[in-house]
């Protein structure tokens, strides 16, 4: 019954300059942009290699979400910096300090799971099931600082990472515990 995680997102910031003019930058030729300040205070910008998506904003901070790996959003922030340096900004920082905020990953323990007995096992602590409104149960593992959602099915979705190995050891916690309590059949 062994399981490893599968990175879904990951969720990285960084500041690539003092500031940002959204407007000089859509007119500037950065293709696929989208910005309308009435609706989102940032402008949204898609690649495809390596896949991510960027909210960058006006403080000159960007957000880069939808990468598959560290490694890859690491790449893409780095792949922005050189277009909007070539495009329209002089003063763009080419190393910049990216930071992990959010890793989701999932995960598949492959045997079904009667997610009404682990509520009760685990009690009220770190657990919250209510099928009426989710029909996943939500585990909060305190150390790492992960939430662990459980399906019936035996999928899991880890979110709140800040690298692969939080993610892997939140998988580790609740499949020893459910074997532990003899839950996992």
């Amino acid at each position: 019954m062994e399981s490893t995680i599968t990175i879904e997102n990951v969720v990285a910031s960084t500041r690539l300059a003092e500031d940002f003019d959204l407007e000089k930058m859509m007119e500037s030729g950065l293709e696929g942009a989208e910005y309308n300040k009435v609706k989102f205070p940032g402008l949204v910008y898609r690649i495809n290699n390596p896949k991510a998506a960027f909210l960058i904003f006006t403080s000159g901070k960007v957000v880069c979400t939808g990468s598959k790996s560290i490694g890859n959003a690491h790449a893409a922030i780095i792949n922005l910096a050189n277009t909007l340096k070539s495009i329209c900004c002089e003063k763009i920082d080419l190393e910049p300090d990216v930071r992990v905020q959010n890793i989701v990953a999932s995960a598949d323990l492959k045997t079904n799971l009667n997610l009404n007995t682990i509520a009760i096992a685990f009690g009220l602590e770190n657990v919250e099931y209510e099928p009426e409104v989710f029909p996943g149960l939500i585990y909060r593992v305190e150390a790492p600082k992960v939430v662990v959602l459980v399906f019936s099915s035996g999928k899991l979705v880890i979110t709140g990472g800040k690298c692969p190995e939080d993610c892997e050891e939140g998988l580790r916690i609740v499949k020893t515990e459910f074997d532990n309590l003899g839950l996992l059949y």
